[in-house]
């Protein structure tokens, strides 16, 4: 059975490896804080879920990552479905995420119940869709 749980400091190595869109000082002060959920199957690492606070108000989530390996067998919409039922456990009614314009991950938020909220050009690079959903 696939367990997801909050990430703690011994799983530094691991999400350091495969989370290349975060220093390693701020992926510290996220385990440190809690900001990160894990899957894991028999003690193997399968995917990572890296979350902020957008406005400090709104769960956002930053980075959703399956390893390669696991990738189409669900493990992404759990969690997703574990950091919404966390968020929402936390008094939270809205979650927010994004993503870049040409990638598929819009699709897939999209199945889950988000909702374009807009877009933006950051620092002249490709169009970031914003996404939220109510919980």
């Amino acid at each position: 059975m696939i367990e997801i749980k909050i990430a703690g400091t011994f799983d530094f190595s691991t999400i350091a490896e495969n989370d290349k869109h975060i220093s390693k000082p701020m992926l510290e002060k996220k385990l440190s804080d809690g900001e990160i959920l894990v899957a894991q199957l028999d003690g193997v690492f399968l995917g990572w879920l890296r979350f902020s606070y957008f406005w400090d108000e709104i769960p956002f989530m930053n980075m959703l990552g399956v390893v390669e390996a696991y990738r189409g067998h669900g493990i992404g919409r759990l969690l997703v479905e574990e950091w919404e039922g966390l968020m929402r456990d936390k008094g939270y009614d809205k979650v927010m995420t994004s993503t870049l314009e040409n990638e598929e991950a819009q699709h897939f938020y999209r199945k889950l119940g988000y909702r374009d909220l807009g877009k933006f050009t950051p620092f002249e690079n490709e169009f970031e869709l914003i996404l939220g959903k109510e919980i």
